[in-house]
């Protein structure tokens, strides 16, 4: 079985908690599934959840090379440059990235409204990129964005392979397999 959770923002990638936060479980209510990869708690979007350990392995192993793409809006106005260094990769305290697919993206219009809300700031723009990497180190993307001088203030996973959040409304499911 393979699931895909549109997972909502301040949602804890586990099943279990101290029940201060919320978890997996308000979302997610198929037996012995379990998260094959993370998503951190202030990060929303596509989370593929499997019985399968052989499918989790093949997912998160990083020799499998499975892409993920994220939405990503970021403090103030992105520039070129600071695009093209996501595309060569950066150094972060754990060593260089590999090389990232970066773009400069439009706010979609598609998009639902986070709860809480990103802060409004009148005198300092917000951007959006679309960002694709072939590794998954931990917060990776918002360590990146903030190398280059840009800090995430909204993160949205959209793809982890062939898979995509393909309209899933946050805590909504599909079945994939």
């Amino acid at each position: 079985m393979l699931i895909a959770l549109n997972k909502p923002y301040g949602v804890l990638c586990q099943f279990s908690g101290d029940g201060s936060r919320p978890t997996l479980a308000r979302y997610v209510h198929e037996k012995d599934v379990y998260p094959a990869g993370r998503l951190d708690y202030d990060s929303e979007g596509l989370l593929l959840l499997t019985d399968d350990g052989r499918l989790a392995h093949r997912l998160t192993d990083p020799r499998h090379k499975q892409s993920k793409a994220y939405l990503v809006q970021v403090d103030g106005a992105v520039t070129d440059e600071a695009v093209a260094t996501l595309r060569r990769g950066v150094t972060l305290s754990d060593g260089p990235t590999l090389p990232a697919g970066a773009e400069h993206a439009a706010e979609p219009d598609w998009l639902w409204p986070r709860e809480p809300p990103v802060r409004f700031r009148k005198a300092i723009p917000t951007s959006w990129l679309a960002i694709t990497l072939r590794e998954g180190r931990n917060r990776q993307v918002r360590r990146m964005t903030a190398a280059v001088g840009f800090p995430t203030l909204r993160l949205i996973r959209m793809r982890i392979g062939d898979y995509a959040l393909d309209g899933l409304l946050p805590g909504e499911t599909r079945r994939l397999l």
